[in-house]
């Protein structure tokens, strides 16, 4: 699948205030799988967690949604900077309503590529 970017924000000990990403994700065949920044995020299809997918390697919760136009992926009750990747500014300047990040809410960071195959065989191993 091609990938789409998004908003990726940990739930797992942090409420709203956690780590927040903004960067390029990969989607499984399936639509079951995020694959970002050296993580594989599997749909948790929201059974009593806070977050809506899983770190299947930790267990972590994340939060993974679409970027919003007005620049508040953030949950109104939630805090601190987003990291974004260096790689996708111009496209995410693009679909949002200003033309410079706010130096106070983002910071930029390199994003790491998946080892898709790696994920692959972790699952199989649990299958067998």
């Amino acid at each position: 699948m091609k990938p789409e970017l998004k908003y990726i924000e940990l739930k797992s000990g942090f409420g709203d205030t956690g780590p927040a990403w903004i960067g390029m994700a990969e989607f499984s065949k399936s639509d079951r799988t995020v694959y970002f920044n050296e993580m594989a995020l599997k749909n948790s299809n929201a059974q009593g967690i806070a977050g809506n997918y899983y770190d299947i390697e930790s267990r972590d919760e994340y939060w993974v949604s679409g970027i919003k136009k007005n620049g508040t992926d953030r949950h109104w009750a939630g805090g601190g900077k987003v990291m974004i990747d260096r790689n996708v500014v111009d496209l995410y300047l693009s679909l949002v309503d200003f033309n410079l990040l706010d130096k106070n809410r983002f910071e930029l960071v390199d994003i790491l590529p998946t080892d898709k195959q790696k994920f692959a065989e972790l699952e199989n191993e649990k299958l067998n």
